[in-house]
């Protein structure tokens, strides 16, 4: 089995997580402009004014040319930010232009008691008002990256390194710094919510009603509670709606359960846009924003989250677009403590990004478009070749070729075993370095590891083995 396989089979997949926590994104956009909005009038004691059953210039049918209907100020309150002291600071938005969020996803239930988490779920939602379209991009949590300040290390990290060390703009402004790098884009707001918030989010609205497919166990957060479900249609909690929606205990493991949370997904948008819930979503709206809000941190005030939710509501489904940084734009490999990570593959990741995020054109340019000579340059690997034969003098000789070549050489060396093959080691990620030295030597990808260690004495090392010596250009 190769290492792709062993990773996919025993990791979680990337969209574990991330369908569910744009289950409550969307939720909450969907619901915003009656949970929201009604819910900072009910706090201004204007409800009572209002006639419930038709509240002014609330209707989720309403037409995008009545976006105006919008109030244009909510005072004080609305132009502060849902964050605590530190955080990024808020961006004006004028509500037409293009607006950017990383929204990420915490499950402080799963930390150690008196630990920051790290992020569980990374998703960029981007929207275009004018055109009323949306795109959502999820990031999985293993993807080996460079954390700005620090050294490389899985991108859900970020958040935990900005808190622990009290970076500028603190884990959310690290986390949007960590994203922007890799995209390629400007990221302006961000979006924190804890799960626990889904969890009574989906209480409040008395259940979804889920029809579950086969017999499957899931597994709440605690001991002791696991608890089997039945094929059928049945309502579940907000505790067994998580649940369910993050269990692998299926034969299809991470694939099944992406499913599950689309279905979860369905389920609640369901709930929210049927018109018998709406006196509910009315009535209950000080408990909704409240469940919400508590598990809600963001740079967006008040008043954005309005305009971004009337909008959002205005979306049809088929103009949302959705994707997710898969196998095709990453590369499996351990890190240098043995940990599965995802080496990014830069300029896979921004054409994936252009796709879910425009529609005539990139926001940003692809990973620089130079010839290959000066992505190498920019990369600045030091190369070690090492002597994988009996043959003397192979490795002077080959890094004198690579060197001819424009590849920047260390001292060679004698590797401590022979190899029949020759074998490249990347320890610092180094995608075109490695393509280069890969062309001239004719390395198979069978035998190009990424294996990231930052303490080495060089950046990537080429063993040449017993093919590279019975054939090779410089003979």
């Amino acid at each position: 089995m190769d290492t792709g396989q062993q990773y996919r089979n025993k990791s979680k997949s990337p969209l574990a997580s991330n369908w569910l926590l744009l289950g409550l994104l969307l939720a909450f956009l969907a619901a915003g402009v009656v949970t929201v909005w009604l819910t900072y009038s009910a706090v201004k004691d204007l409800v009572s004014s209002w006639n419930i059953a038709n509240p002014p210039s609330l209707s989720l049918e309403t037409a995008p040319d009545e976006a105006a209907a919008l109030p244009a100020d909510l005072g004080v309150e609305g132009e502060t930010p849902l964050q605590t002291a530190g955080g990024p600071p808020p961006v004006p938005w004028d509500g037409n232009s293009r607006i950017n969020v990383l929204v990420m996803g915490l499950d402080s239930r799963e930390a150690e008691q008196d630990d920051i988490p790290r992020t569980d779920t990374m998703i960029l939602f981007s929207l275009d008002p004018e055109s009323r379209t949306a795109g959502m991009l999820s990031i999985p949590r293993d993807l080996w990256v460079e954390i700005p300040g620090f050294d490389y290390s899985k991108i859900n990290t970020a958040y935990r390194l900005g808190e622990v060390y009290n970076v500028a703009e603190r884990g959310p402004g690290l986390s949007l710094r960590t994203v922007e790098n890799l995209l390629g884009m400007e990221i302006d707001y961000y979006a924190m919510v804890d799960f626990l918030a889904f969890e009574n989010f989906i209480d409040e609205l008395g259940g979804i009603k889920i029809v579950v497919p086969a017999p499957i166990v899931v597994d709440p957060l605690g001991k002791g509670n696991t608890k089997a479900l039945e094929p059928g249609e049945q309502v579940l909690p907000g505790y067994l709606a998580l649940a369910y929606a993050r269990s692998r205990n299926s034969s299809g493991s991470d694939f099944d359960r992406a499913g599950r949370q689309q279905q979860v997904i369905m389920a609640i948008r369901d709930k929210i846009l049927s018109a018998e819930l709406l006196p509910t979503l009315i009535s209950k709206s000080p408990a909704l924003y409240q469940s919400l809000s508590s598990g809600i941190s963001s740079n967006l005030t008040l008043m954005q989250l309005v305009r971004l939710a009337w909008i959002a509501q205005q979306i049809p489904e088929e103009n949302i677009r959705r994707g997710v940084i898969g196998v095709d734009q990453v590369d499996f490999a351990f890190s240098y403590d043995g940990q599965d990570i995802l080496r990014p593959l830069p300029d896979e990741i921004r054409k994936l990004r252009d796709e879910i995020f425009t529609l005539t054109g990139p926001p940003a340019p692809l990973a620089p478009q130079a010839d290959q000579q000066a992505l190498v340059d920019e990369e600045y690997a030091t190369v070690l070749v090492l002597n994988g034969t009996f043959s003397p003098g192979l490795a002077s000789q080959t890094a004198e070729y690579l060197q001819a070549s424009g590849i920047s050489t260390a001292e060679p060396g004698n590797a401590n075993e022979t190899y029949q093959e020759t074998t490249l080691i990347d320890y610092t990620g180094n995608p075109h370095t490695v393509e280069k030295i890969v062309a001239l030597m004719g390395i198979s990808p069978e035998n190009v590891y990424h294996r990231y260690d930052v303490t080495g004495q060089a950046d990537v090392v080429v063993i040449a083995g017993e093919d590279w010596a019975s054939d090779n250009p410089m003979q």
